[in-house]
């Protein structure tokens, strides 16, 4: 379980003042904040013709996604794709209690990003989600 700062929470209040969905998975990646809800509260994050997004974006001035929620390790292929959406990967596998994503060429540089930055947010998220670690082949 990943610790929560004041930054964080700050948005997941503002989630909730908008739309009235509680969630306790709020995280960073490649500049845009992801919010983490259940399947069934999705629609109603999103709002009618992504209104309630539109209202954070332009109060936060930053991109913000809506993710579906991870259900365990089994369903850890889907979150990161929606995490790294639009990259897209080969795959990804629990081998020795560690995450490998198999990406191409051009998907593996867009997953890494510059300095590793996308890797180390990447990582942490993973980390966070799952208690694993992750390596990009």
């Amino acid at each position: 379980m990943a610790t929560i700062n004041m930054q964080t929470m700050r948005y997941i209040n503002l989630l909730h003042k908008v739309s009235g969905v509680s969630t306790r998975n709020c995280f960073v990646y490649n500049n845009v904040i992801i919010f983490s809800v259940s399947d069934k509260n999705m629609s109603r994050a999103i709002g009618p013709s992504g209104k309630n997004i539109k209202y954070i974006q332009e109060k936060l001035g930053k991109k913000v996604r809506i993710v579906k929620e991870s259900l365990g390790i089994e369903d850890a292929t889907r979150f990161v794709g929606d995490v790294v959406s639009p990259v897209t990967f080969i795959s990804l596998e629990l081998k020795n209690d560690i995450f490998i994503l198999t990406a191409g060429i051009r998907s593996k540089a867009a997953l890494i990003g510059r300095n590793r930055r996308r890797l180390l947010e990447l990582s942490k998220i993973v980390e966070d989600n799952f208690g694993k670690d992750l390596k990009i082949v």
